[in-house]
């Protein structure tokens, strides 16, 4: 049986994958944001909300729209919280960007666990990066991709 890895090591792990595209401590332009987003492979990225918060609870993360969708060029943001229980259980999502999914909660931008796959059937090897990156394949679903969206750059 493999060791268990403690929920601290675990988030220090994610920050420091979370980080690397985007350079620890740095300040960043939205077109900065973009440009380093187009780059990586899936166009998701991550970090602390706070750099205080010793008990990694809180963090924002950022999907850069998929591209033939009403979500390409648009830049989504979503805090993420990841309760003690972390990673044995799936983290907490809510968009801060306003987005028309049938897995958010078009009045608060909560992400409905049970109807995002990864959420719905949770493994503790899954991560941030992993949830970020599903749900950016949410959004280029045939039957998601073409959903009217709210006017680009309005929030919950």
């Amino acid at each position: 049986m493999a060791a268990k890895v403690p929920r601290n090591f675990r988030l220090l792990e994610e920050l420091e994958k979370g980080e690397k595209g985007l350079g620890a401590g740095e300040s960043i332009l939205a077109e900065d944001v973009l440009q380093n987003l187009t780059m990586r492979q899936e166009a998701c990225s991550y970090g602390l909300a706070d750099g205080d918060d010793l008990m990694m609870s809180n963090w924002n993360g950022t999907i850069l729209g998929p591209p033939h969708s009403v979500h390409e060029n648009r830049i989504y943001s979503v805090n993420i919280h990841c309760d003690s229980d972390y990673p044995d259980k799936p983290p907490v999502l809510q968009f801060v960007s306003k987005v028309n999914l049938p897995c958010v909660d078009a009045r608060n931008g909560k992400v409905d666990p049970s109807k995002l796959p990864c959420l719905a059937n949770w493994k503790r090897d899954y991560t941030m990066e992993t949830v970020l990156i599903e749900l950016r394949r949410y959004m280029a679903l045939p039957q998601h991709k073409k959903l009217p969206q709210p006017p680009e750059g309005t929030t919950f």
